[in-house]
């Protein structure tokens, strides 16, 4: 069977999708989503970072929109 990773991508709106995608489909999602903050199984990680051995034994992966703060 092959390695399924659970993914969650939010937009800036607060609208989520949860789906289950291959290591590969994974890689081209967090590539459409660049910009945004990349949770592997709830550690930050940089998106030009991650490839598909990376993702090969992860369990989850959050694509957020990235946080601003301020006052």
């Amino acid at each position: 069977m092959n390695h399924v990773i659970k993914v969650q991508i939010a937009d800036k709106t607060g609208h989520t999708q949860e789906l289950d995608m291959s290591p590969a489909e994974a890689v081209e999602a967090i590539q459409e989503n660049s910009s945004s903050w990349i949770y592997v199984d709830n550690n930050l990680v940089q998106a030009n970072q991650i490839d598909e051995a990376n993702l090969s034994t992860a369990s989850t992966l959050r694509v957020l929109p990235g946080l601003i703060g301020g006052c």
